[in-house]
């Protein structure tokens, strides 16, 4: 009887969530709802328009994962959210970054693990070692991929080729790769740097913020930081060309990722990044969550779309 109450709460909060656009307190949000790709499930877009923004001006464009977490507390599950266009809308005002719109790409629910866990790191496994990630639980006993395969070569095809022509062809964007960004956090945030590995022809710079290594949540005979290591020493986008950032907190889960990203560091300044293009931050006493994320934000901002 408990089990149901919850899941009835839980039906109506996601409810609420879902059909209540976010308030914002600078710029406006235009909704592409229940948007349909022949490759991913359907999912709402959220676009954040900054304060004045003019048809007859030109924008670089930021897409972001989880976009139901990134404007506005009311709406999110954990009552928590990036607050993107307050640190947006401040760094436009002091002229530290571009004109830019944020295209928050909603995460498909049960189907989010699959679509961002990186698929060519992933298929390198032995099958053997992909089952056993498919049987990985949550800390509770909950499903981590929820019966739903990696799929995330498919939503970067969905980016790429169905929702970027999309905003290019009805907003005033700027095309190219030096105006065109990604960013997001923990599964997110390995999404974002398989992105730009993928797609360096599409993407200038990747924002990485506690980028979730381990996949899964445990290390213990865990394959995956291996796998994505691997993959990085072939697959980093030329530094000539590209900007890619790294953070992580110390508490709660963050706390996993130091020693990889140590690793990951190695690769990076042996694939010839430098300060110039590349940035790893540790961020003491911090925790996995958008409060956390959101104190950290302008960092990347700056360093991505900065003037």
């Amino acid at each position: 009887m408990k089990r149901s109450v919850l899941s009835l709460l839980f039906s109506m909060v996601s409810f609420f969530c879902i059909s209540q656009l976010p308030v914002v307190s600078s710029g406006s949000i235009a909704r592409l709802e229940n948007f349909q790709s022949k490759y991913i499930t359907p999912r709402n877009i959220d676009i954040w328009l900054p304060e004045g923004y003019n048809a007859a001006k030109k924008y670089s464009v930021l897409y972001m994962h989880d976009g139901q977490m990134l404007y506005d507390t009311a709406t999110t599950w954990n009552r928590q959210s990036w607050d993107v266009d307050d640190v947006l809308a401040k760094l436009m005002k002091e002229k530290k970054i571009r004109n830019v719109i944020v295209v928050g790409v909603w995460n498909g629910g049960n189907t989010r693990h699959g679509d961002y866990f990186p698929q060519k790191p992933f298929e390198s496994l032995t099958t053997m070692q992909q089952d056993s990630l498919y049987l990985s639980e949550r800390p509770g006993g909950a499903s981590i991929f929820n019966n739903v395969k990696v799929n995330s070569d498919n939503y970067l095809k969905f980016i790429v080729s169905e929702l970027k022509p999309y905003i290019d062809k009805n907003y005033p964007t700027r095309k190219d790769r030096a105006d065109t960004f990604i960013a997001g956090s923990s599964m997110g945030g390995l999404i974002s740097l398989y992105a730009i590995c993928e797609y360096p022809k599409v993407f200038g710079g990747a924002a990485c913020l506690s980028t979730h290594w381990p996949g899964i949540f445990t290390l213990e005979n865990n394959p995956t930081p291996a796998a994505f290591i691997k993959y990085l020493k072939t697959h980093l986008p030329d530094p000539a060309s590209h900007r890619i950032y790294f953070d992580y907190g110390t508490e709660t889960l963050d706390a996993m990722y130091p020693a990889i990203q140590k690793e990951v560091d190695t690769v990076m300044k042996s694939s010839g990044f430098t300060s110039k293009n590349w940035i790893t931050r540790e961020f003491k006493g911090e925790t996995h969550s958008e409060k956390s994320w959101n104190k950290r934000l302008m960092i990347p901002m700056i360093f991505l779309l900065g003037r």
